[in-house]
């Protein structure tokens, strides 16, 4: 596999560099430092099999134009994106295969699925999310945690999402609650609480390190490339 690395002289883009070692076909980074082009115009025709993608959601036109060019995959591990991006990254998925996904941990991957089985188990529990990151993570809430509401609205489909809590109301039915906290260098945490009358159950997932993203990352290349045209997330590739 040959890759190139956007936003490669991030603090992921750095760790996924070093995970795919001789793999790196090119680097793309805004600061055009370590040997990495500018934009995607400077590094030219370069011989890839997938991009990976870790710079910031903006960039996602520029990626997905350079990778449509070429006919290769892409892994978009940013988040945050407008609903215009995300249209434009459902687009490309007609065209190319695209890895698509709010977080690349594989423990996540599972946490989704135990989350969907709580929910189906549960269907007249009340359901909260709550999502911590360090304090300078700039986008809230975390794609994440909107990747556990939607695994949760796979089996609850009228489910809302309601992301924080301010003023008068009472909860509805219908509504999964969202809390986002920021502080420290806290890598990054999500709990999903499911809670009835009688009991609550608690799936909680911890960061340690950011080395499981790369990790993840990498293996999401390995297995998106090759693939027809299609979207492909990190449930797929549980199997």
């Amino acid at each position: 596999m040959r890759a190139v690395v956007c936003g490669a002289n991030g603090a992921m883009g750095q760790l996924i560099c070093a995970a795919l070692g001789n793999e790196v076909a090119g680097k793309v980074s805004i600061d055009g430092e370590n040997g990495a082009c500018r934009t995607f115009g400077e590094l030219g025709d370069v011989k890839a099999d997938v991009i990976i993608d870790f710079s910031h959601h903006s960039a996602v036109p520029e990626v997905l134009d350079y990778a449509e060019s070429r006919g290769c995959a892409v892994v978009i591990g940013t988040t945050g994106h407008t609903e215009a991006e995300k249209q434009r990254i459902y687009a490309a998925g007609e065209r190319i295969p695209v890895f698509y996904s709010g977080n690349m941990s594989l423990g996540i991957a599972v946490l989704c699925r135990l989350a969907r089985q709580a929910a189906a188990a549960f269907p007249e529990a009340d359901i909260e999310i709550v999502e911590i990151h360090h304090n300078r993570k700039v986008d809230a809430p975390s794609g994440t945690a909107h990747m556990l509401f939607q695994a949760v609205q796979q089996v609850r489909p009228q489910a809302t999402e309601h992301c924080g809590r301010a003023g008068e109301g009472k909860r509805t039915r219908e509504e999964i609650g969202i809390s986002s906290l920021r502080m420290g260098n806290v890598v990054g945490i999500h709990e999903v609480h499911i809670c009835t009358p009688s009991q609550t159950l608690t799936l909680r997932h911890e960061a340690h390190n950011r080395a499981m993203f790369a990790d993840g990352a990498v293996e999401a290349a390995r297995f998106v490339c090759g693939r027809v045209p299609g979207i492909y997330n990190m449930d797929g590739l549980l199997g």
